[in-house]
């Protein structure tokens, strides 16, 4: 019942509303991870976990396609091309789009994915036939109509082979042949009602290959060879029989070039000739499929991008992107870069920097000196310092493109219990007095909290509201206006939310102020996911069940009233919070499981819901949220990716010296387009007046640097052509600012 509310208060924010929020949505993906690949001309196609691209090796240039794009698949399978030059995109999630390059429009078909019997809808294998695309699916075959995309018939049972039996592969040699998880299943001569069982000759497993899985088959010579998941099978027309016995493995694919049959395990070719290896090869890669095409030559999908082989040697390319779909922390710096850690040493991605252009990712690969490959959060600090806790390793500072290592080394910090050395660095913040804060996720000194200073001293605290018993998984360190540090653990021992401050005096303990907070004090819930300040100093506590605001921390260094308050969003109850982060005109974007949530600055009003459904999100669970105060501009991470859109709320100027508007001139087509106003300062009001005088139109600025005017006047209607004053000013009227703008009503 709780999630049913949740969701169904989110659907009632209607679309425009969050519509208005966001614009120009863009997706960042690793692309290497390739399914399939298909060659159109020279140019090569590839389906990736992360969308579709294509390769121009004549030019070495890429172009991508992601949901912003269009696409409405995510994790694309399969890919081929038609003989209109379209290309077809299967999913993971049973959408196929077919990209048309001829006029770069999208079309996708949705019937698959609308399967609500099936749990898994993927499409493993598209091929193209004439007018005819095949599928093969998680739940059999179906032919598409390649001109109007209408399903011309469906299969879910080949002769008495299992219903909705997975079919790995299609091959189309005067009749059809499918590979599936229970056996091979042969058209039979004259059969046209594909959908009909008898029009199938079975081979199941045992009795016909003696194998789990049938991965391909292929024509060779008068015979058909089968790639299983236990080696390679020949096939005489009446039965199936063991072919180059020394390959007993699973064999990924098998091709055929020439008189030469290629045969792919996880990360090597053999070339085989007459029953005798020719030569083989050999990757750092996993290696899945094997592609061949006059034009391109020989292509081998791989988990690092596609690979191009050349006789001996290969190539491998891919688009530049993050090095995987892991956003666990990000944030971003004072120059608009933004870092992001891909998380525990269970991911081993390192982290990765995008300067709005181009990925650079850092790993040990790349950068042989940093000490992991586990980065599980990030924080730029105020000098532009950027930092980086690793899962075990301590943490990085890069400042000025130099990269220096902190461990147990100096650093008074020790790692777990069962290994001292094995230091985890959950938090990071920076204090009024430029003290970097550094949080310990469970040192067996019992020293949870450890600040560096200016002058590179180390101290090391105990939290006394920690019971001074070893506590782990101590997470979210945020430092308030006072300095005091918050922090939070969801450790069964004592799980909470804990706060500290020192006072100021590194060596003088008898002043510290400290405390734990747990639903006894009006929490919602102990199993806290983040800890942020806003930009009133309230403390946004995000969990399991909503979210929380302490107010009036005053108070924990004043020792005076009114005392620490707790108080529940109401607008964000049953929410399941991962994230939250707080814009430049103190707005709360909240990451949920079921998708992005943003509420006005005291959480009272929800502004506008989105996910999947509604926008280019390539996941409705959120991990982490980062927003560049300087454009507005906001990055959400999932595991499926990061999505960007671009905001009004942008850190407002000190005075309206910057104003500018744009487009200009101000071109009225059908009302649904804007001028921007940009240089505002905070809480700005605006008039529209025309040039004899009459006021147009009067708004409030969103209250950032920039704020929009839809060329309409105070009653909606869209005004005529002429020359229009747009007066700024403050809300106590001491800063006044009057510009011009042509407005051309077409």
């Amino acid at each position: 019942m709780k999630n049913f509310l949740g969701i169904l208060f989110i659907l009632c924010i209607p679309y425009f509303a969050a519509a208005q929020q966001a614009s120009d949505w863009k997706n960042y993906t690793d692309m290497g991870n390739i399914s399939a690949i298909a060659a159109s001309g020279n140019e090569i196609w590839a389906a990736t976990s992360g969308g579709g691209f294509s390769y121009n090796p004549a030019d070495k240039s890429f172009l991508t396609l992601h949901k912003a794009d269009g696409l409405n698949g995510i994790n694309l399978t399969a890919v081929t091309v038609d003989k209109h030059g379209k290309i077809w995109f299967g999913s993971a999630e049973g959408v196929i789009d077919v990209y048309n390059p001829a006029d770069q429009s999208i079309k996708s078909i949705f019937s698959f994915s609308e399967y609500s019997e099936k749990s898994i809808k993927q499409i493993n294998e598209l091929r193209a036939s004439g007018d005819t695309i095949y599928a093969a699916t998680s739940f059999g075959i179906s032919l598409i109509d390649a001109i109007d995309y209408h399903i011309i018939s469906n299969t879910t049972k080949f002769g008495n082979l299992p219903s909705n039996t997975s079919v790995s592969n299609i091959l189309i040699d005067g009749l059809l042949y499918v590979s599936t998880d229970a056996g091979s299943a042969i058209q039979k001569p004259g059969a046209t009602n594909l959908s009909a069982p008898d029009s199938w000759t079975v081979y199941p497993t045992p009795t016909g290959i003696i194998n789990v899985t049938i991965n391909k088959i292929i024509p060779y010579k008068d015979s058909l060879i089968a790639a299983t998941s236990s080696g390679l099978q020949s096939f005489d027309g009446n039965k199936w029989y063991s072919f180059l016995p020394q390959y007993q493995s699973n064999i990924n694919d098998i091709s055929v070039i020439g008189d030469s049959i290629l045969i792919l395990t996880n990360n090597s070719i053999a070339y085989f000739y007459n029953g005798s290896i020719v030569k083989s090869l050999s990757f750092n890669s996993n290696v899945t499929k094997l592609y061949y095409s006059a034009s391109t030559g020989l292509l081998a999908a791989s988990n690092n991008g596609i690979i191009q082989v050349y006789g001996n040697q290969n190539n491998t390319v891919a688009p530049n992107g993050p090095a995987a779909n892991q956003f666990s922390s990000m944030a971003v710096d004072n120059n608009g870069n933004l870092w992001c850690a891909s998380g525990t040493d269970q991911v081993l991605k390192g982290f990765y920097k995008f300067d709005g252009k181009t990925w650079t990712n850092y790993n040990t690969q790349t950068v042989p000196s940093l000490p992991s490959n586990a980065y599980y959060v990030a924080y730029a600090a105020p000098d532009n310092s950027v930092y980086l806790g690793s899962w075990g390793e301590g943490f990085i500072r890069i400042k000025d493109g130099v990269i220096k290592e902190y461990d147990t080394t100096g650093t008074g910090m020790q790692g777990i219990t069962s290994y001292p050395g094995f230091l985890v660095i959950t938090g990071f913040g920076v204090d009024s007095q430029n003290d970097l804060w550094v949080l310990n996720y469970g040192g067996i000194n019992l020293k949870t909290l450890n600040a560096l200073t200016p002058d590179s001293t180390w101290y090391n605290f105990y939290v006394p509201s920690t019971g001074f018993q070893y506590i782990d998984l101590y997470d979210h360190l945020a430092i308030d206006q006072f300095d005091t540090k918050w922090f939070s653990t969801t450790d069964g021992d004592r799980a909470g939310l804990f706060y500290y401050n020192e006072n100021k005096t590194f060596t003088n303990t008898n002043d510290d102020v400290y405390g734990y907070l747990t639903t006894n004090d009006g929490l919602n819930s102990t199993s806290i996911n983040s800890v942020v300040v806003d930009q009133n100093g309230d403390i946004w506590v995000g969990s399991n069940l909503g979210v929380n605001v302490v107010s009036n921390t005053q108070s924990i260094v004043s020792g005076g009233a009114p005392l620490p308050s707790i108080t529940s969003v109401f607008t964000l109850r049953e929410q399941s919070v991962n994230c939250i982060a707080v814009d430049p005109i103190n707005r709360k974007w909240i990451g949920t499981d079921q998708g992005l949530l943003l509420v006005n600055s005291d959480g009272t009003e929800l502004l506008a819901a989105y996910n999947t459904q509604n926008s280019p999100l390539l996941s409705n669970d959120i991990t982490s949220i980062a927003i560049d105060k300087n454009t507005g501009t906001v990055y959400v991470g999932t595991n499926q990716g990061l999505t960007s859109f671009n905001t009004s709320a942008v850190q407002p100027q000190d005075s309206f010296t910057k104003l500018s508007f744009y487009p200009s001139p101000f071109v009225l087509k059908s009302g649904t387009n804007r001028l921007t106003i940009d240089g505002l300062i905070r809480d700005s009001e605006i008039k529209i007046i025309s040039i004899d005088g009459r006021l147009i139109k009067q708004f409030s600025s969103p209250g950032g640097r920039v704020a929009y005017w839809d060329g309409t006047d105070s009653n909606g209607n869209l005004v005529s052509t002429g020359i229009y004053l747009v007066v700024a000013y403050d809300r106590e009227g001491t800063n006044v600012f009057t510009g011009k703008v042509a407005v051309i009503h077409r």
